[in-house]
Order: C-alpha cells, then structure tokens, then sequence
C-alpha cells in the first residue's frame, strides 16, 4: 500500500470518527439509556436534615423512590455500584443491607467504590460498561456521603515512609483547601474573581429553589432529627437543599477571612459545602427499556477519567473534557449545559476560562458552593440535575465533570430525550 493511499485511509477514519450531533443524539437499541435519575436533598454536614442519618440510611430512602417513581421491578437490577469516599470499608456492608431494606432481593448484587470526588460518576458509569459488555441488562449507579459522621483528619490515612520519600506521591496527602490555595496563586486566579464566581453560584441557587427548579430532582425523605437547642428527636421532611442562601454577593464574600493562609484567597464562602445526601441512577439498553415499558429520559454516550499533577487536581475538569468529548465526536460549542462540580472556585474559574466555555452554560442552576459536595454523591447528583434541567429548556447535550483527589478529571456527556 502507498503512502498516499495510506493518508487516504487515514482521513476516511478521521472524518468517520467525527460523529457530531446529530450522530450522537440518534436513537439505537444499544445505547445505554437512563430511565430515573433522583437525588435527595443535599443537607449541611453537621447541623442540617440529615445531621442524625446514616449515610446507608439516606441511600435506601433513595433507592426506595428510585423503584416507585421508575416503576421497575426490583428483581430484574443486577448490580448497584456506589460511589463513596468517606465510609469505613468502603460502605460494602452498609450498602448491601441499604439495597436489601429497599426492596431489592438477594439476587441482586452491590458493590462499593472510591474515586474520591468523582466516585458517584464512576459508579454510574461501570454499571453502563458492564451493561455495553453484556455483562448485566438493569443496573444502578449511586453515590453517597454523610460528611457529618465521617468528615475529618481521621479521614485521610497516614502514609509508609517509602511513599513519602516520593515527592509526588507524598503531594497526594496535601489538604484539599491547600493545594487549591496554592494553584490559586500559581495560576493567577485572582479573590474577585474567586468571589464574583461564588456569589453567582449563590444567586442561581436561590433563584432555581425559589422557582422550583430542584422540586423534581429531589426525593423527600422522612428521618429522625434532633433539634440541637432542646435535644427533641422528631420526625421531619428533608425536601429542599438547606445551604443555599439568599443575599450573597461578591461584596459580602469579600469580607470573609481566608481559610487556608493569612494572604490567601480561598475560604468558606467561595468552596464547596460539606454536605450528606446521596442519588441514584438507573440504567439499562434502549431495546430493554422499551420492552419493560421504561420512560427514557436520556442516554450515555462517553466518559473519560485522566490524571494530572496532585498539586494541581483542579486542573482535572480542563484535561478531562476534550477527551470526553472527543470520544463523543462532538465539540464543547455542541454542548448545550455543562455541570462542572465546584470543589473550589478557584479551579472552575480556572477550568471554564482555559476551556473557553460561554459561563451561561456552566451549572446554571448553581453548584456545590451554593448547596454542597457530599463527595461520593456529587457525581450522580450532577446527572439528576443535568437531565431536569435539559428537559426544562428543551436542551440536548450535556456535560459532567469534576476535580478528583490526589490529582485526577472525570468527565462524561450525556444526551436528554
């Protein structure tokens, strides 16, 4: 074969991999669909609704709703993965009985799983490779976190003397708000700019809750909660996100102290809350789902995870996402909504303007500083929240992804139907 016609070739794959659109939001009875995404309310860690919930407790009240509001027969899910970072043994014990109280049978089987921030993600997408394999039909990916009971120094494992005598393993162990701070200042992130991002993130938030815009991603919970003034235990709905906060301006966020060094630019105002909350993602092929009678309301198309430096994991969004979307064939101008997980505003600043995404794309009803990060959850929450809200406008292509500890990206597109 000449070289000529090897560039020929070459070129025909080139333009056939390019898929766009149109290609990507075509219907065919192998695609991985998404028949029920729902979250619960996501709650501040300590003090909010779910300050006296297990964390396996918050998940069977989810998967409980997944089942009625989906319709689906318990027995036909196969697997449930669940993304958690916090939870002693990678919540094996607890999520297994968690699935098991909500109705699901024995047959049923359930693992746990750990990718720091993007472990609810991960979650949802194994279980739709091993639907693509053949491996499993039904599935469910989870995530869940309860940062009341689990958050904390205790968190992070101590490590052996030869992996901190290795400089970038060692980073690995580096505070999440330290190793923010210091990208901050590396990358030239400025406090305004931290702080206009965070208080825009506040004013979508407020206005999204007031217009009910979470109404139909959140699954009420009944739990047990003791009021902190008169140590009464009732009986209380959680309903709605309780972090948001109306009157938050760039002005007012200026005036908080920085957290993590005295010229910082990073504090509690504009970085993620620690939340609890968990959500759930149902999934199986497009022919099952026709044949069970289930609602499609979008579908998988790709997803990537990359590595980067440990003292830059914000950076992870900014590597992730071309390649996700290269993979989808499409662009980032075909996107239509970008939900980019707010561990810190200094990275999604950084992430958005490297990037070059139009801001009116990004998480327009606000983020994780304006209503929490419960780590192992965030990642199936954005799905919840990214399919409402292309149904609610009429929208298509989305996009979600996140930072990951120790120095990683997670993305994945998605299309709403």
């Amino acid at each position: 074969m000449s070289g000529a016609q090897q560039r020929l070739i070459q070129v025909a794959h080139h333009i056939g991999s390019k898929k766009g659109p149109s290609v990507i939001t075509e219907k065919n009875p192998d695609d991985v669909v998404v028949t029920c995404a729902l979250r619960s309310a996501l709650t501040k860690g300590g003090k909010g609704g779910f300050k006296d919930t297990a964390a396996a407790d918050i998940l069977a009240g989810v998967f409980k709703g997944l089942i009625d509001r989906s319709g689906i027969d318990p027995n036909l899910v196969e697997d449930i993965s669940v993304g958690t970072v916090l939870a002693p043994g990678g919540g094996a014990t607890e999520f297994r009985a968690a699935a098991l109280v909500a109705g699901f049978p024995e047959s049923t089987a359930v693992k746990g799983l750990n990718r720091q921030c993007s472990s609810g993600l991960q979650a949802v997408v194994d279980i739709a490779n091993a639907i693509k394999s053949g491996m499993i039909d039904v599935g469910i990916g989870a995530g869940v976190e309860s940062m009341t009971s689990q958050y904390g120094p205790g968190a992070v494992t101590e490590f052996s003397d030869l992996l901190e005598n290795h400089e970038e393993a060692a980073n690995c162990k580096v505070p999440m708000g330290v190793l923010s701070e210091n990208m901050a200042k590396d990358r030239g992130i400025s406090r305004a700019a931290q702080d206009a991002f965070a208080a825009n993130s506040y004013q979508k938030a407020v206005k999204a809750q007031k217009a009910g815009l979470f109404n139909e991603e959140i699954l009420p919970l009944d739990v047990k909660w003791t009021d902190p003034k008169t140590n009464e235990e009732k009986t209380i709905t959680v309903k709605a996100d309780d972090g948001i906060r109306d009157g938050i301006t760039a002005e007012s966020l200026g005036k908080i102290r920085p957290a993590f060094a005295k010229d910082g630019s990073i504090h509690a105002g504009n970085a993620s809350q620690i939340s609890d909350g968990a959500a759930a993602v149902l999934l199986m092929k497009r022919s099952t789902a026709e044949r069970l009678g289930q609602k499609i309301i979008g579908k998988f198309v790709s997803a990537s995870v990359v590595g980067v430096k440990p003292l830059l994991m914000g950076i992870g969004p900014w590597k992730a996402i071309p390649v996700a979307l290269e993979k989808a064939g499409i662009t980032k101008d075909d996107v239509d909504i970008y939900e980019i997980n707010e561990a810190f505003a200094s990275q999604c600043v950084w992430c958005i303007n490297e990037l070059g995404l139009p801001e009116e794309k990004i998480n327009p009803k606000g983020g994780a500083i304006a209503f929490g990060h419960p780590l192992g959850c965030t990642g199936a929450r954005q799905i919840s929240t990214l399919f409402t809200e292309l149904k609610r406008t009429n929208k298509k292509i989305g996009v979600t992804s996140m930072c990951v500890g120790t120095g990683m990206g997670m993305a994945a597109v998605w299309v709403a139907e």
